[in-house]
């Protein structure tokens, strides 16, 4: 058998399933690292204050939503993966799983920064913490986008 011929055979199967891969590790990667920063952040503030658990907690788990994200969008490339998956199938699947495994890793982490600057604010001014929410929420807008967009492509097109 033949490079190509392996390829237009099993090509398909092995293009989704890498598209399902990256997915997950990209955004899941970059969240994990983005809730450790959160947390080592907020570990400085409540050993001081640890009144404020509950709301650097919120801040910790802002960055997670990009791996869950890519989890979710994994999952569905799940239900349409099968053996006889022609190369165009699995192609269009790793393309369908590409906004959520592109987006999902820089907004985690640009999240993540912004949560950290909500723990310093949170040290200082409890008041004005929801504004960092905010500004947060606004990273959270882009991987949400490419989440949509990553759902709308898996399901528009059935082979």
């Amino acid at each position: 058998m033949t490079f190509f011929e392996f390829l237009l055979q099993y090509g398909g199967l092995i293009m989704a399933v890498l598209g399902m891969a990256l997915v997950v590790i990209i955004p899941g990667y970059n969240s994990g690292k983005g809730v450790g920063m959160v947390g080592e952040a907020a570990t400085g503030l409540i050993m001081d204050e640890p009144e404020k658990f509950g709301k650097s907690l919120l801040l910790q788990m802002m960055p997670a939503s990009q791996g869950l994200y890519g989890f979710v969008i994994a999952i569905m490339t799940l239900g349409r993966l099968h053996t006889g998956m022609g190369l165009q199938e699995g192609l269009y699947i790793l393309m369908a799983c590409l906004p959520m495994a592109i987006v999902g890793g820089p907004t985690a982490i640009a999240q993540a920064r912004v949560a950290v600057s909500g723990v310093q604010l949170l040290a200082r001014n409890e008041n004005e913490m929801t504004k960092n929410i905010i500004y947060a929420v606004m990273v959270e807008t882009y991987a949400l986008l490419a989440f949509v967009s990553s759902i709308i492509i898996l399901s528009t097109v059935t082979f």
